[in-house]
């Protein structure tokens, strides 16, 4: 004869065995939880006493690694200049239209009374926006420490024994008049290159990678308002 349990006794035999399970899920858990501490203990641990173990020298050579692993981004000249000096850039005047390319009138200095020094102009609010762009040092703050390839022709400032150039502005073009000025100096980027570069002619372009700086430099040459850490230059049809 078979016995039926009483339906509380069987309830209770449920209970007792779904506690029982969750008992034993809470354990496993709880193991599990105590392994993954452990192991990220012994990392950090780990990690905490090599770099305790770095001395500064190392841990300076460390911090840039990463940066110098960045690729070089390759970038077009216009990209250097600020929004609104490109707009007047863009926009010269009308009287421009007027003079004939490469005549006795096509000169900047009987045109354009601007000062080296913009700021020490006593004519700056009688510029135009497109003359304030042409000596414009506004730059473009985020490509400050940028790692960067650009091409550009070499104006040499110094030279080694060997006559190598050691010192020089890149600039994407030359130009000396009214209808092709010379770059501001947001498109004038100065170079000091100790292994120097041989220089066949003005007009050789090269290839410039490096890591770009917006600061100003002026000489008796002209102004410009980025400078660069040189890592490589190539010649142009190489790259």
């Amino acid at each position: 004869m078979s016995v039926v349990m009483p339906f509380y006794i069987t309830s209770a035999l449920q209970i007792n065995a779904s506690k029982d399970r969750n008992r034993k899920n809470h354990q496993r858990l709880l193991f599990m939880l105590l392994t993954l501490l452990s192991f990220y203990s012994t990392t950090v641990l780990s990690a905490e006493t090599k770099a305790s173990n770095l001395t500064p020298e190392e841990l300076a050579a460390e911090a840039p690694q990463a940066q110098a692993e960045q690729p070089f981004e390759e970038i077009e000249w216009e990209v250097l200049i600020p929004e609104d000096d490109l707009k007047a850039l863009l926009a010269p005047p009308e009287y421009l239209g007027g003079i004939e390319d490469g005549s006795s009138e096509d000169s900047l200095e009987s045109n354009l009374q601007i000062s080296p020094n913009l700021n020490d102009s006593l004519m700056d609010d009688q510029l135009t926006d497109y003359e304030k762009a042409l000596v414009s040092t506004n730059v473009r703050p985020e490509f400050h420490n940028r790692r960067v390839k650009i091409p550009g022709f070499i104006v040499p400032l110094e030279f080694d024994k060997n006559k190598l150039v050691t010192q020089f502005f890149l600039v994407p073009y030359f130009g000396a008049c009214l209808h092709q000025p010379p770059p501001p100096p947001n498109q004038i980027i100065y170079v000091k290159y100790e292994k120097g570069i041989t220089l066949k002619s003005l007009y050789e372009p090269f290839w410039l990678l490096g890591t770009l700086k917006t600061q100003v430099v002026e000489n008796d040459t002209a102004t410009s308002a980025y400078a660069m850490n040189i890592h490589d230059v190539l010649p142009y049809e190489d790259y």
